[in-house]
């Protein structure tokens, strides 16, 4: 259910330069690995790999299925190693991270949403970001979204420290492989996670299929869904907020279901939420009225 809109959330933003300055870095700076002095297949294997931990562990499972929707429990060390991840990934601390995600699905496609379709494809992609954007959350409002967050010192750390964990992170590879590992291991690895990300605030909001009736103009996008962990399923999201099951049909792979899987065999995941066979037929679109969207 929408909530009404505060004074607080309503208040003016103005562009953040800093924002926009930082991704105009990044991106230039993961231009450079096409430059054969910067290339090398361990820097190529690293970044992939990199990509799988801080998207697949960090955003898709900590920071989205666990932090922000609890739609399941994890043992301490996972929990502890996967918001790290998460952080590393570099799209903003935990806090943030939640708060924003939190706000996004109260408001879904409506004034007070971050990154509301309704504006064009463009700004739910990335202009919200770093466009003076009236609905994005300032710090003093994250307890108000994430009030458990807050109130939690390693959260709160992650948050604090989240560029300098990347610097750290900067260094580290350099001491294994020089500017490759830099440039694809930081860069290319950033800057390609940021866009899967992305994705799924803009392509799964404009096209795709509708499994389930949301009230807004979610989708179920299948070539988001296999790049973005299972996260392209965004229709059955937004149908079901807390389940830790994206991928609702044998065809929509879900790649974070299946880690989240073998961590309840691991008896490392429990209290996993997934929709009643009664929950999904009373939200089902019928064949007859099955809606697809795309780009226009």
């Amino acid at each position: 259910m929408q909530e009404t809109l505060s004074a607080e959330t309503a208040r003016p933003r103005q562009r953040s330069y800093t924002t926009g300055i930082g991704l105009a870095i990044l991106h230039l700076g993961a231009l450079l690995a096409f430059l054969p002095v910067f290339f090398s297949w361990p820097a190529v294997a690293l970044a992939v790999a990199a990509f799988w931990l801080c998207g697949g562990l960090g955003v898709a499972l900590s920071f989205h299925r666990f932090l922000t929707h609890r739609s399941l429990k994890l043992s301490r060390p996972v929990e502890y190693v996967a918001g790290l991840l998460g952080t590393l990934a570099l799209q903003g601390g935990p806090i943030e991270w939640v708060a924003t995600h939190r706000k996004h699905h109260a408001f879904t496609d409506a004034a007070g949403d971050p990154h509301n379709i309704h504006r064009g494809i463009g700004w739910a992609h990335v202009e919200w970001l770093y466009r003076a954007n009236a609905d994005r959350l300032a710090p003093d409002e994250y307890a108000r979204w994430a009030p458990e967050l807050v109130n939690d010192p390693y959260y709160r750390f992650l948050e604090r420290f989240a560029v300098p964990l990347q610097l750290l992170l900067a260094v580290a590879f350099f001491a294994l492989g020089g500017w490759p590992f830099v440039i694809w291991g930081i860069f290319v690895r950033i800057v390609v996670l940021y866009h899967v990300t992305w994705l799924v605030n803009s392509a799964s909001h404009t096209t795709g299929y509708r499994s389930y009736r949301t009230g807004d103009r979610s989708t179920n996008c299948w070539w988001v869904g296999i790049m973005a962990f299972g996260e392209g399923w965004h229709n059955n999201h937004h149908a079901f907020p807390s389940s830790a099951r994206h991928g609702l049909r044998w065809f929509e792979f879900d790649s974070t279901w299946l880690v989240i899987r073998m961590l309840r065999r691991l008896r490392l995941a429990w209290e996993i939420k997934t929709p009643t066979p009664e929950m999904l037929a009373r939200l089902a679109v019928s064949p007859a009225h099955k809606q697809t969207t795309s780009p226009g």
